[in-house]
């Protein structure tokens, strides 16, 4: 029998000490961005279509329907023809509507050099015209809400698809991957709907919103749960990362679970949003001057929310409006226009500007997309004394920012705003628009599933270039 030679100790430094030259090496090479392995992350940043206008998507959408005529889109003729149906409207324009023409119920101001008309109830908005690019011409399928808001975030009608932040998370991916890259938010009530606003239908489950209501504004209370009060973090490393295998485990032999996939992402999720949701919600860090802006309304400080979030590299972030627990706020206008759209105005005027001056104050606004509006507007014709009944044929939106052209108006209603006449855009012609604003070709940004390729604007859809810088 060969006896083993045996090394010697000189020899097992210089092997050892060449191993751990290797090592250095392999540091020195990682830390200079030399040679990294490709992050397999579902929620990676990824390369856009095109090169983008934007990069981040800031939502402040006004559920119930706000009345166009009474904030954006002024109509003086209304005066004149108050109370009446005039040979000069078309018929089909005042079908679905309950009574005679019914005037503005605010006054109107010209603001900014581009000599912007706004309504009186939204004084801080119109500081900011010069910066906003207004769509008079919206149109949308349906003039009930639940079907107009599927089609408003999701672009069907039916709550069945993916919503518009979960397709732009799936096709950018997120550039903070300890924080969702779609959140929404809300005081108080959730919009009609709820989780089909912000949810990934059949996309992958790391592509979902993650729902906050901005009324529990502890940064510790934000979101249930979410603190493990009997670990330390080192341990619930080890505890996720064994789960994880586990589950990796399982979900090999199991070939797809689109259901378990999504709950390996969202534990590992939850175990990092635990460190970074404090921080990102905590706005006491900002200054006295910042809170000032935004002012003390739940509104406002889902706004600076929004600013906050998207700065830490959320790619999207929906902020909705509600109050007193009701989830299509600007429905107050059946009953009293004048009253409710007041109320609702002095809750999110003072934000909404504070949002657009803080993004341009921090050279953001020029890359971050703010979009305004609700599933569709109010007639121009009253609903009993003091009412406005639905709106689908013609209604208004606003973009800020993200590559949008300034201090612009784009498409018009009729002269009494009840339908889109001029340029009219349908929903799915804006979501096109944000898609491409974003870098992502809308017919290219498919899912394949249940044997079809799926896409936020379904079949339908064209780039509203008119309105690009």
């Amino acid at each position: 029998m060969k006896r083993k030679k045996l090394v010697s100790r000189r020899e097992s430094l210089r092997r050892l000490g060449a191993g751990f030259g290797s090592l250095g090496m392999a540091s020195v090479i990682a830390e200079s961005g030399l040679a990294t392995a490709p992050d397999l992350s579902p929620l990676a940043a990824k390369v856009p279509h095109f090169a983008p206008r934007a990069k981040r998507v800031i939502q402040l959408f006004m559920p119930g329907g706000p009345s166009q005529v009474d904030t954006f889109d002024r109509k003086p003729l209304l005066e004149k023809y108050a109370g009446q149906r005039p040979k000069l409207v078309d018929r089909k324009s005042l079908r679905n509507t309950k009574g005679g023409l019914m005037p503005a119920q605010f006054g109107f101001k010209q603001y900014g050099q581009c000599g912007k008309w706004v309504s009186d109830i939204f004084p801080k908005v119109g500081e900011c015209v010069d910066d906003i690019c207004f769509v008079h011409s919206m149109h949308t399928d349906i003039p009930e809400h639940a079907g107009a808001m599927n089609m408003f975030n999701v672009g069907h009608l039916q709550a069945s698809r993916p919503s518009m932040g979960s397709w732009l998370v799936y096709g950018l991916g997120t550039e903070n991957r300890d924080l969702p890259g779609f959140v929404a938010m809300s005081p108080r009530a959730q919009p009609r709907g709820g989780l089909a606003n912000w949810g990934n239908s059949f996309l992958p489950g790391a592509y979902s919103g993650c729902y906050v209501n901005i009324q529990q504004m502890h940064p510790e209370r934000v979101l249930q749960d979410l603190k493990n009060k009997w670990l330390p973090r080192t341990q619930q490393r080890r505890q996720a990362d064994l789960l994880t295998k586990l589950n990796q485990l399982h979900l090999e032999r199991q070939q797809h679970d689109q259901h378990l996939e999504s709950s390996i992402q969202a534990m590992e999720m939850a175990f990092r949003m635990q460190f970074a949701v404090p921080d990102a919600f905590d706005t006491e860090r900002e200054t006295q001057s910042t809170l000032d802006l935004y002012g003390d309304t739940e509104y406002a400080k889902g706004c600076l929310l929004a600013r906050r979030l998207v700065e830490r590299g959320v790619r999207m972030v929906q902020v909705s409006h509600s109050i007193d627990h009701y989830d299509i706020a600007w429905d107050t206008g059946h009953g009293d226009v004048k009253g409710g759209h007041k109320a609702l105005a002095d809750a999110c005027d003072q934000g909404i500007a504070a949002l657009l001056k803080d993004l341009k104050q921090r050279g953001m606004l020029e890359d971050t997309l703010v979009l305004w509006g609700g599933e569709f507007g109010r007639a121009a014709t009253s609903e009993g004394q003091k009412g406005r009944d639905h709106d689908h044929y013609g209604f208004t939106v606003w973009m800020a920012g993200g590559g949008v052209k300034p201090g612009f108006s784009y498409g018009a209603t009729d002269q009494f705003g009840l339908t889109a006449v001029e340029n009219r855009v349908h929903v799915h012609d804006l979501h096109a628009t944000v898609l491409h604003l974003m870098g992502l070709d809308h017919e290219k940004l498919t899912y394949r599933y249940s044997g079809r390729d799926f896409r936020l604007t379904d079949v339908h859809g064209k780039v509203v270039h008119d309105i690009i810088a």
